[in-house]
Parts: structure tokens; C-alpha cells; sequence
């Protein structure tokens, strides 16, 4: 797991996006590897899972449908009922027929997480996860989205401003004035 960290402004969700490969990048490349091999980011898309800042659940859409919408896209068949797995793994067996506007910003967030996790991605990429969440909410979500991720061998790499969340993180990396470095953590 990975979080970068830094100022506002200073690029961190562009750089989510380009290591994502959601965004092609205006000059040069960028590459991942795998073993010996060089693939570019682009070749990821199938195995990557992305949690929006602002979720962008589709609004006309329930809790159930905005989670199975990824599947289904795929050709998936039982769609539905992966997404129901995963709602009831984040908590909201309950709440599978509610629409984003009827759902409390967690309940939104936990939706969000579940799109991004229900098709097993390797990564997952997660812009302000708890950004926009109390404390307690926040650190269920931080809770959640780690165990998730952990549970199904899923890389995860988080851009937040919170130093909490960041600090969970195997490797810590700043984001200032272009440059990304590790940060270093007390022994």
C-alpha cells in the first residue's frame, strides 16, 4: 500500500489518474512492471478499481445498480448478486435499493468501494477516500477499504491529505514542487 501525500495543488490526483492510466499523460510515458517485463499503464485498465474524491455514482441509479454497472459493462453474469456480496460486505445489505441522494456520505463512500472491489482488482486506486467524512466515518471507511484490499491481494495506492490515513500506509511518499519523495517515518 502506498499513500501520497502534499500541498493542494501540487498535482497528487493528476498523478492518481496518469498512474491509473484514466489520463494519458501530455508528454511521455509511463511504464509498470511486471517481472521482466515493461507494460504501459494503459494494459492495467482491466485490473484496476478507482474510488472518485466525489464518487460519481450515477444518481438515477440504486446502491445496487451503481455497484453491479461495472459488471455488467464486463459481461458478468450474476452481476447483481456480486454487487449485493459487496454492499453487504460494506454494510449496506440494507440499503441496496436506496439512490445516492438517499444514502449518508459514508453509505455513498462504502457504495464507491464496492463498485471499485467488486470485480477483484489487483489495484485499486483511491483519490481523498475519507475527505469528505467525520473522523469516526472516516476511519471505519480507512478500516474497510485497507481489510478489503488486504483480503483479495489488491496493491492499493491512496492520495490523502490525511496524515491518520496516510500513516497506515506501507510506504509513505510527499508530492511538493514536482518531485515525489518517500517520507521518512520514526523508527
Amino acid at each position: 500500500s502506498y499513500a501520497i501525500t502534499g500541498p493542494s495543488g501540487s498535482g497528487k490526483s493528476s498523478l492518481l489518474m496518469l498512474l491509473s492510466g484514466l489520463e494519458q499523460p501530455s508528454t511521455g510515458q509511463g511504464y509498470w512492471l511486471e517481472g521482466d517485463s515493461r507494460r504501459p499503464l494503459s494494459a492495467l485498465a482491466p485490473d484496476i478499481g478507482y474510488i472518485f474524491q466525489q464518487f460519481h455514482l450515477l444518481p438515477e441509479l440504486t446502491a445496487l445498480h451503481n455497484v453491479a454497472l461495472p459488471l455488467k459493462l464486463r459481461g458478468v453474469k450474476h452481476a447483481e448478486q456480486l454487487a449485493t456480496t459487496w454492499l453487504e460486505k460494506v454494510g449496506l445489505g440494507h440499503r441496496l435499493q436506496h439512490k445516492p441522494s438517499q444514502l449518508s456520505g459514508g453509505e455513498q463512500q462504502r457504495t464507491a468501494i464496492a463498485r471499485a472491489l467488486v470485480f477483484t482488482p489487483k489495484f485499486i486506486f483511491a483519490d481523498e477516500p475519507t475527505g469528505n467524512l467525520d473522523n469516526r466515518n472516516a476511519a471505519d471507511i480507512a478500516d474497510l477499504l485497507f481489510a478489503c484490499c488486504e483480503a483479495q491481494g489488491a496493491g492499493l495506492v491512496i492520495v490523502t491529505h490525511s496524515q491518520t490515513l496516510a500513516a497506515r500506509a506501507q510506504q509513505v511518499l510527499d508530492l511538493a514542487q514536482g518531485q515525489l519523495q518517500p517520507q521518512m517515518r520514526p523508527e
